[in-house]
């Protein structure tokens, strides 16, 4: 079980950092949608879950989320809040899933954390405007340099990405977390985010690897909808954070 300790640092950070800083260098972006350019489709894993071993070529394992370090597949990506899940339900999901299959518990742990997610737990600092901006022109800035960004959406207490990796899948999640991160954390008293702690980001991530075209537009489709899902507005397209409305 990932203990939700982290190492996001809240020195001084600037939007007009220094070049050469792996962190995003945010500043003016132009943003060209392209037809998606999918790999080959991966039958190893039904949607990116019950991954092969760490052994496996391409794959590797940091606790129990199974992750694909492959820049020729497109990958949908969530990270949240560190405050997101408390870890007493953490802890008890844990003692439940032991009495599965060992091949069923990570789609089964996905399925029971996404719903708590939007049940909106935490301090869900992303709900603020500022933050939640932040964060929007972070995923667009290397859009088109380290990836391509497909679509996202930023919920309260966390955020779903769809993108075509150019570089190695955690350092693009890193960049992302680092910089808004460190942001948050600067003004999380000014703004009022209730974070917690010195954390702000979930050192763990989800990612699932696209398959086909099909697989394509059922994930775009569940990052457009997830604020509906969640209650949050009627329409995909009402949600300020996303790509629905693009």
């Amino acid at each position: 079980m990932v203990d939700g300790k982290d190492t996001v640092g809240v020195k001084d950070a600037d939007r007009n950092v220094e070049s050469g800083n792996a962190e995003p260098q945010l500043g003016p972006y132009h943003r060209q949608p392209s037809a998606s350019r999918l790999g080959p489709e991966e039958k190893s894993a039904e949607l990116g879950l019950g991954a092969p071993g760490a052994s496996a070529p391409g794959w590797r394992s940091r606790g129990y989320v199974p992750h694909l370090d492959d820049i020729t597949k497109a990958q949908s990506i969530t990270f949240r809040l560190a405050d997101s899940l408390p870890q007493e339900k953490l802890r008890r999901l844990e003692q439940e899933l032991d009495l599965l299959p060992e091949e069923k518990r990570n789609l089964e742990r996905r399925r029971w954390i996404e719903r708590w997610l939007d049940a909106g737990m935490g301090c869900c600092a992303l709900r603020h405007p500022a933050v939640a901006a932040v964060m929007q022109e972070t995923l667009l800035h290397f859009d088109g340099e380290r990836y391509r960004l497909i679509a996202w959406c930023i919920m309260p207490n966390h955020v779903h990405v769809l993108i075509e990796p150019k570089v190695p899948l955690g350092g693009i999640v890193q960049s992302w977390k680092s910089y808004t991160g460190r942001w948050a954390m600067q003004r999380n008293a000014e703004l009022g985010l209730g974070v917690p702690g010195k954390v702000f980001w979930m050192r763990e991530y989800w990612d699932r690897f696209i398959r086909n075209e099909k697989h394509l537009r059922q994930a775009i489709d569940y990052i457009h909808e997830n604020p509906v899902k969640a209650g949050l507005c009627a329409d995909a397209t009402e949600w300020s954070w996303s790509s629905a409305g693009i």
